[in-house]
């Protein structure tokens, strides 16, 4: 009986979370679909957004009068005023995650593994780093960039973001965890400090590298708030986070094949790091 009891609980909670995953990504199903109509055919629906009163719904097309790839031919042939934007925001995602690569995970290591004067207190500044939002440290980092010549361009973007404080916390509270016999061994074997980082840390912190980086990856492809202080005069450096909005206020026909290009790259990091960001956000320890 309990364990009938007990089925029966399960495949309500499975229909459950069916039913709430089918709502969360009908939007993104709906954006795919709306991305193979014709540009014509999308103006005239988006036209009909403010022509409805409060008793009547939107009219949802489920289907359109004629499959079209003529939204992405524009987007990517045509008009490349979105492709250039979206490429803005591939650089700036490669260079920040580059960057962070190089630093974050020597600097984790440092914090946690050796003892050195300040080190408390440096890891006291990367806490209250990362719980300060932008808005705080935003008048800083202006005058920092404007004293060191860097306002309006790539690295005004690129530089404050690689050091990211949430992810030296992540990788640090990690690598706090490993045991020290492990590396114990290695230096047994001969290994020194940096062979020691290459050849053991990094390979058993894989989970949460990968975690660290799809995470960060979401952070660099949204950006929004650092651009528009950053970038005042430089609205060719935007990324497609910025004016995806300024361009779809007006509908051009192609904003849901926009859309659908700038949430593919996300969905396969994600699904790339999948494994990864389920055993690396939940700290599991090593057996």
């Amino acid at each position: 009986m309990n364990r009938r009891h007990l089925k029966s609980r399960h495949v309500l909670v499975r229909l459950l979370l069916s039913l709430l995953a089918a709502v969360i990504l009908l939007p993104v199903v709906m954006t795919v679909l709306y991305s193979f109509f014709s540009p014509s055919e999308i103006k005239a629906f988006m036209q009909t957004r403010g022509s409805y009163d409060a008793q009547s719904l939107m009219e949802i097309k489920l289907a359109p009068d004629m499959f079209s790839l003529s939204q992405y031919y524009n987007i990517l042939i045509e008009d490349m005023s979105i492709l250039r934007y979206f490429v803005n925001s591939a650089m700036y995602a490669c260079a920040i995650l580059l960057g962070q690569a190089l630093i974050i995970p020597m600097l984790a290591y440092a914090l946690s593994r050796f003892r050195f004067p300040g080190r408390d207190a440096l890891f006291f500044v990367v806490i209250m780093l990362m719980l300060l939002p932008f808005q705080v440290t935003m008048v800083p980092n202006v005058l920092t960039l404007r004293t060191l010549g860097l306002l309006d361009s790539v690295w005004a973007i690129i530089l404050p973001m690689t050091v990211a404080p949430f992810y030296i916390f992540l990788l640090r509270q990690y690598m706090v965890g490993l045991p020290g016999e492990m590396i114990e061994a290695a230096q047994i074997d001969g290994a020194g400090t940096m062979r020691c980082f290459i050849h053991v840390v990094l390979p058993v912190s894989r989970p949460i590298l990968g975690a660290a980086a799809a995470l960060s990856f979401a952070d660099c492809w949204n950006l929004v708030e650092q651009p528009l202080t950053y970038l005042t005069t430089r609205t060719d450096l935007y990324p497609l986070s910025v004016v995806f909005n300024q361009l779809t206020q007006e509908s051009t026909g192609v904003e849901f094949a926009g859309a659908a290009l700038y949430t593919l790259p996300a969905l396969l990091i994600y699904l790339f790091f999948q494994s990864d960001i389920l055993e690396g956000v939940q700290l599991t320890e090593l057996k």
